[in-house]
């Protein structure tokens, strides 16, 4: 396990919306004392669906705040729910969260960094530029959205990079051109990016196809975004028996899990691969969420992140839990 979670309540004690789609919460622990977290940092958020106790992550926004801890989500009905309840909720109520965690390294010793983020994925990057910005690095940042009105926190990154920072709205017609971009930095740079899966493997491709370095490529990914649409599937158990139901709105590892069939897991984004499962048989179309498994992998198709990945259809893996091993 990369990180002991540690659970605190704590009171959300301000919203705001940033766009129609976007609202930032601050949330302030019991007995909250400010301090510095790393760059890239999240917390876990216990939430409620349909009457069921889950956790969602959530990257926090900017460097310390003395009012608590700033986070900001997206309304997003095509999800697991966990935004529709962040959005129910006012100041005043009360919820468990974990403290700042960070999955993020970068080299503090580069002189040049460019910060890509497509929508949501500005949360963690907001903070990373004001850090590298504070440090007089050499910083850019590209940020890409459908629309100029869908670009959280534009006013701070104006004002903290000014031309430093290009926005590349689809309705102005900018569409971000990785290639381009990437072509143009210094041969030394380093790339920090957060956005969904389909933007980062367009972001590995073209930093390939540049000549770099892929550990000059750091990301984060909102492990609940794919390819296909978030639909119901099926899961049978190789040598159990045993058929569940995944529902649109929960994951194959907690389906799992609740069932009894216990899987590892460690942080549930896809990107560490403890709770991988090993494919038995597909009848349908897997769609890979993750960012651990390579494209090699996920063409192959040998095995799948149970926490993130999902089918249209139905799947047989095999979780190594034998009946004479119990």
């Amino acid at each position: 396990m990369r990180f002991i979670e540690t659970w605190t309540p704590a009171t959300i004690i301000a919203t705001r919306d940033l766009t129609s789609g976007i609202r930032e919460f601050v949330l302030r622990p019991d007995g909250f004392t400010a301090e510095p977290y790393p760059v890239g940092s999240h917390i876990q958020v216990g939430v409620t669906i349909d009457g069921r106790p889950e956790t969602r992550s959530y990257s926090l926004v900017g460097e310390m705040d003395p009012q608590g801890y700033r986070i900001a989500v997206r309304r997003a009905p095509d999800t697991r729910g966990g935004s529709r309840y962040m959005w129910s909720l006012r100041p005043g109520a009360r919820l468990n969260i974990t403290l700042p965690a960070s999955l993020v390294q970068l080299d503090w010793t580069r002189r040049h960094v460019c910060l890509v983020a497509g929508g949501i994925g500005i949360t963690p990057i907001v903070g990373a530029a004001q850090a590298l910005a504070r440090r007089n690095a050499d910083v850019t940042l590209h940020y890409a959205v459908r629309s100029r009105a869908d670009a959280a926190y534009l006013d701070v990154l104006e004002a903290l990079l000014g031309d430093r920072l290009t926005v590349h709205a689809g309705d102005e017609g900018h569409r971000l051109d990785l290639n381009g971009v990437f072509a143009t930095l210094p041969k030394n740079a380093m790339t920090l990016f957060c956005g969904p899966i389909r933007m980062l493997d367009a972001a590995r491709h073209a930093w390939e196809a540049a000549g770099r370095p892929m550990t000059d490529l750091r990301y984060e990914t909102f492990g609940s975004s794919g390819l296909l649409p978030t639909d119901e599937f099926r899961v049978r158990l190789k040598g159990e028996g045993v058929e569940l139901v995944i529902p649109r709105d929960r994951s194959m590892l907690d389906v799992l899990n609740e069932a009894g069939h216990e899987v590892m897991s460690d942080c549930r984004l896809g990107e560490c691969g403890v709770c991988a499962l090993d494919i038995v048989d597909v009848d349908g179309e897997i769609d890979h969420r993750d960012v651990f498994f390579s494209d090699h992998q996920k063409r192959e198709s040998r095995r799948i992140c149970a926490c993130v990945s999902r089918v249209r259809g139905t799947i047989t893996v095999d979780t190594l839990r034998r009946a004479d091993a119990v």
